[in-house]
């Protein structure tokens, strides 16, 4: 019988370590290539939106808003209490369903208004007079830090009957990923009953992490 024989160069150990498998690395900064743990902060590069992975010590070079390319996401969550908006005053916004996010983009001075869909996220146009009427209402929203944070609208339940519009501030990174959850969960015309539930959880753990904000304090 033939029997199989270790290369005569190398130890045991060396050899056996050919069929080890080795571990992936993990995520690193994306400007100096530190390693990283699950929790760490983001930055937004401006000009392109484009969100990159960041160790505390490059978050912290961006976090005073003076920096022309980059600028460090926030982590605050704000679920805002008895947020005031009409059916009116959504129905001008012109967005065709009832969910999306608003932030102030200072590359354009304006207000962008995004909704997620199964095509990923989807600008729609917004006119500055709708959008104030809404500010005059909600003076919270004028410490929205531009760029980096959004406020985040859930009319879904709302519109359904089963429950009260959501209304957030939270980091812009909070929802690029709502928008990617819904384009990776949505199935056939209605999106399918696991996408819902995945949105549904996803408000679930916003909501437990949320710092609830009364109305008497930003109105």
């Amino acid at each position: 019988m033939n029997h199989a024989r270790l290369p005569e160069s190398g130890s045991p150990l060396e050899v056996l370590k050919q069929f080890v498998r080795r571990k992936p690395p993990g995520e690193t900064c994306e400007l100096c290539t530190q390693p990283l743990g699950r929790e760490h902060a983001h930055l937004l590069e401006i000009a392109n939106r484009r969100l990159l992975c960041s160790c505390d010590g490059c978050a912290i070079l961006f976090s005073n808003q003076t920096s022309a390319r980059y600028r460090r996401v926030p982590r605050r969550i704000q679920l805002l209490s008895n947020f005031q908006m009409s059916d009116a005053e959504w129905e001008g916004l012109l967005i065709p369903i009832n969910m999306a996010f608003f932030f102030k983009n200072s590359v354009h001075s304006s207000m962008t208004a995004l909704y997620p869909s199964p095509a990923g996220a989807t600008e729609s146009l917004l006119t500055l007079e709708a959008w104030q009427d809404i500010v005059q209402n909600n003076a919270v929203l004028n410490d929205m830090e531009p760029d980096v944070e959004a406020l985040l609208v859930n009319r879904i339940g709302e519109a359904r009957g089963a429950g009260p519009g959501e209304y957030y501030i939270l980091p812009i990174d909070q929802c690029y990923g709502l928008v990617g959850l819904i384009r990776r969960h949505w199935r056939g015309l209605s999106g399918g009953a696991e996408v819902w539930q995945e949105i549904a959880q996803f408000f679930e753990r916003l909501k437990a992490r949320a710092t609830v904000v009364e109305r008497e304090s930003y109105a």
